[in-house]
C-alpha cells in the first residue's frame, strides 16, 4: 500500500484519490488524470492492478500521467480503440460546490484533460478541501491554451475582456510547452459572475486552442479535508 505522505496536504488529496479510485470496476476504460492528486489516483489504481487483479484499460491525459500509468503497469489504450471512457477521475485547481464547474489546467494538461473528460460517461473530480470556492477566479488564474504564433495578439485580446495575462514561462523563462508544444496563458480575471459568457468570448478569439473552464462535466467531486471525506453532486436549480 501506498505510504501516507507526511504533508497534510497531500494526505487529504490521497485520502479522496484512494476513494475515488474506488469506484473503478472491473474490465472498465478509465481516464487518467493529471496532477498533484490525480497521481495518487493513478498509484493506487496500479495497486489493484498488481494486487487485486483488476483489469482495465486506461487513456492517460499527459505524457507524465502516461509514463506513471506504464511504470504502475496499468494497460494503456487509445481513443482509437476505445472511443468512449466509463470513467474519468482527476484533480481540478478550483470547484465550486454548487455547479461543480472547474478551474483546471495550473498543471498545464487542460486540453487532453478535457478531452478525456468529455469522451467520459463518468467525470470524477478529485481533490483537497481547499479547492472550494464561491464563484471560479477567486484564487487561481485561469490557464489559457494558444498556438505559438501570434500569442501577442491572442493575449492583447485576452485583456480587452478583462484578464491580466502572464505567458507561462519554465524556472530558466523558457515558454512552458503543452504536450501539444502550444503555450498557456494564466489569465486573472478575478471572481467569475458569468463563467460560461467568458468561456464562449474566449473560444472565439483566433489562436486559442481551449481554456480551463470545465463547465458542467463533473457528476461529483471528492475531497478529504480535516472533516473527513465529502462527496458532492451539482444541484439543480
Amino acid at each position: 500500500m501506498t505510504a501516507t505522505p507526511p504533508d497534510p496536504a497531500a494526505a487529504f488529496k490521497q485520502q479522496a484519490a484512494i476513494k475515488a479510485a474506488s469506484l473503478v470496476q472491473d474490465g472498465m476504460a478509465v481516464g487518467l488524470g493529471t496532477g498533484s492528486t490525480a497521481k495518487f489516483v493513478v498509484a493506487e489504481l496500479g495497486r489493484r492492478v498488481r494486487e487485486e487483479g483488476l483489469h482495465i484499460r486506461a487513456i492517460p491525459t499527459s505524457s507524465v500521467t502516461e509514463k506513471q500509468a506504464r511504470e504502475e503497469g496499468i494497460p494503456l489504450t487509445t481513443f482509437g480503440a476505445q472511443p468512449e471512457l466509463d470513467i474519468a477521475i482527476d484533480g481540478a485547481d478550483e470547484i465550486e460546490p454548487r455547479t461543480l464547474n472547474l478551474i483546471k489546467g495550473l498543471g498545464g494538461a487542460l486540453l487532453w484533460e478535457k478531452i478525456v473528460a468529455s469522451a467520459a460517461k463518468q467525470f470524477v473530480v478529485v481533490a483537497d478541501a481547499s479547492k472550494y470556492v464561491d464563484h471560479l477566479g477567486a484564487k487561481c488564474p485561469l490557464p489559457v491554451e494558444v498556438i505559438p504564433f501570434g500569442w501577442e495578439n491572442v493575449a492583447r485580446q485576452l485583456g480587452k475582456l478583462g484578464a491580466h495575462v502572464t505567458p507561462r514561462r519554465n524556472r530558466d523563462a523558457s515558454f512552458y510547452l503543452t504536450d501539444e508544444k502550444n503555450l498557456i496563458m494564466d489569465c486573472v480575471f478575478g471572481p467569475m459572475m458569468e463563467p460560461e459568457k467568458l468561456g464562449r468570448a474566449i473560444l472565439e478569439i483566433v489562436g486559442v486552442v481551449e481554456h480551463g473552464l470545465f463547465l458542467h462535466m463533473a457528476c461529483q467531486t471528492i475531497t478529504a479535508g480535516p472533516e473527513g471525506i465529502r462527496t458532492l453532486t451539482p444541484q439543480q436549480d
